[in-house]
């Protein structure tokens, strides 16, 4: 996955959690880079026709770019899974978000077949609580 990926799944997961645009600043923050550096990105992403930006409005993904959204979502909840659950990683979060950037389609998807990646996946993903669903599900039934 690479770093327009990464734009397009926090830019999903903002507009999921408003019901709207994403507001370049909460984009930013999502992604701990500057707002000039969210800028420059979502200016690179409009010119390939991923996302709409209207000043002072925010950002929208268009068709083509929630195609690839859900994708980069769904490749880091396999990632989150394999960690947590086949690894048992404490710090699976912060790890995931360091492989997604180079953790490429052909190992997310080897890794997939190892995890039994659930049918609702991306949906599982829950963006307050920014992990999978199907592992917090797994985790407390663990503890018990």
């Amino acid at each position: 996955m690479n770093t327009a990926d990464q734009y397009l799944k926090s830019i999903y997961l903002i507009q999921r959690a408003e019901n709207g645009p994403a507001a370049t600043g909460a984009l930013a923050d999502s992604l701990d880079v500057s707002p000039a550096s969210a800028n420059e990105m979502i200016g690179k992403l409009q010119d390939r026709e991923l996302v709409d930006h209207e000043k002072y409005k925010g950002v929208s993904l268009t068709d083509d770019g929630i195609v690839r959204a859900r994708e980069a979502l769904q490749t880091y909840c396999i990632i989150e899974r394999f960690l947590a659950n086949v690894l048992e990683v404490e710090e699976f979060r912060a790890e995931a978000r360091e492989l997604e950037a180079v953790i490429d389609e052909t190992v997310a998807e080897r890794l997939d077949t190892i995890i039994e990646r659930e049918p609702q996946c991306p949906d599982c993903f829950d963006p307050e609580a920014d992990v999978c669903a199907l592992i917090d599900l797994e985790i407390e039934e663990l503890a018990d």
